[in-house]
């Protein structure tokens, strides 16, 4: 069995304040893009893993998709299966791909094993493999909470508009990005923000990271500036960066400029 897990965008993301177990609490809405990997699960006499495209750093036995096998097996009889990854969303992107790996394969695993889960139980499953798992789960897009793993419904939708994303060749760890940030509550919760037309986006939703990252990689501030000078209707960082993206009417005229860097365009 193959399926396609896709990455995300963040549509705004407020960091709001420092949790007693260590995490943060946060307020974004979490947007899904068609920019994906290929994951493929069959029978195997062991459990194996492999992967090809871009390299995944680590021990490949403490890969995502290994541990959501691993997570079910505790709990079901699964025989043994190879999992082969062919990864193509760039690692420490801001885009959610090695969650999106992790909850595809929940996901794979319950329909060709037949485990009868429903989608909160595999939601449950998710989250103990990291914080933003569950949104892949259902995939759509929502308004997030907490650790961005509580969802609420949210009326937005972007289609017809064009996305291009850049990703630098800079990985910037989640780690060092939330020791840079500084939680506030913000004056307006950022799901009445969203809910203001696109165009007043740019004076209003924001990325709290962009506050704490652009000052110690230019770069970042710099390609924003440049997707608004080609015409994007909302540009921002997505996530904990490095992935910059920007929101057009009309597919951008020229991204030679880019060449250097990973892009990804499509239609939403």
């Amino acid at each position: 069995m193959v399926t396609f897990p896709n990455a995300k965008i963040n549509l705004g993301l407020l960091i709001t304040d420092k949790r007693s177990d260590g995490f943060h609490n946060l307020q974004s809405c979490f947007y899904p893009v068609d920019w994906t990997d290929a994951l493929e699960l069959i029978p195997a006499p062991t459990l194996a893993f492999n992967s090809t495209g871009l390299p995944i750093p680590g021990d490949p036995a403490q890969n995502l998709c290994v541990k959501a096998y691993e997570l079910l097996r505790a709990d079901f009889a699964l025989p043994p299966v190879r999992i082969h990854l062919q990864k193509n969303v760039p690692i420490g992107a801001g885009l959610g791909g090695g969650s999106a790996d992790a909850a595809f394969t929940l996901r794979l695993l319950n329909d060709r094993f037949s485990l009868n889960l429903s989608t909160s139980q595999l939601e449950d499953y998710a989250r103990r493999l990291g914080s933003d798992c569950a949104f892949f789960i259902q995939n759509k897009p929502v308004y997030c909470t907490e650790k961005g793993d509580v969802f609420a419904e949210i009326a937005i939708s972007l289609k017809g508009y064009y996305l291009v994303l850049i990703y630098p060749n800079l990985v910037i760890s989640t780690a060092e990005a939330y020791a840079r940030v500084r939680p506030q509550q913000p004056e307006t919760p950022l799901i009445n923000l969203l809910s203001q037309p696109i165009t007043s986006w740019r004076d209003t939703v924001s990325n709290d990271f962009e506050t704490s990252l652009f000052p110690a990689y230019p770069l970042l501030s710099a390609l924003k500036t440049q997707l608004y000078a080609l015409g994007a209707v909302y540009a921002s960082m997505s996530g904990s960066g490095s992935t910059i993206y920007g929101i057009f009417d009309a597919p951008p005229a020229d991204l030679n400029q880019f060449a250097q860097y990973r892009v990804w365009q499509g239609k939403l």
